[in-house]
């Protein structure tokens, strides 16, 4: 068993990246179909994921919930977040969360301000930003 199988509170650099793209579906309070469809095909498509327990899905999901409902939970979770992804992970992060977020159609705002304080956490250069939330856009045009 690895350290994050372990302790609930160590997330793994695939765990962050799910907590990420739950977050950003969660945080409207109302969790689409089309959203977790799209977390779904990340999970089975995607080569950071090859390796990953399907079955974490749950348990980091209710990480991310259980946070949601605490105070600070959301800076707890950018904290999570941070110390499990490596790096070189973050802008992929973004891209997920872009994902998700484009996925239904629309952007309420409790999504748009999820979506900044992701770039603002995650130190996401503004240029590279606008590129993936572009790309994100492109993939969801109806």
């Amino acid at each position: 068993m690895t350290v994050s199988q372990d302790l609930p509170h160590a997330l793994s650099p695939q765990d962050s990246l799910v907590a990420v793209m739950i977050a950003v579906s969660a945080s409207d309070e109302n969790i689409r179909t089309a959203e977790l469809l799209k977390i779904q095909v990340a999970l089975n498509n995607l080569p950071v994921f090859a390796e990953y327990d399907i079955d974490r899905l749950q348990t980091i999901s209710q990480i991310v919930f259980d946070l949601f409902e605490q105070e600070d939970g959301l800076m707890a979770l950018f904290g999570l977040v941070r110390e499990g992804l490596d790096e070189r992970l973050y802008e992929t992060a973004y891209a997920l969360a872009c994902d998700v977020a484009a996925a239904d159609g629309s952007l309420a705002e409790p999504e748009l301000r999820l979506l900044e304080e992701i770039r603002y956490e995650l130190n996401i250069d503004r240029l590279h930003a606008a590129g993936i939330e572009r790309g994100a856009r492109a993939r969801h045009m109806v």
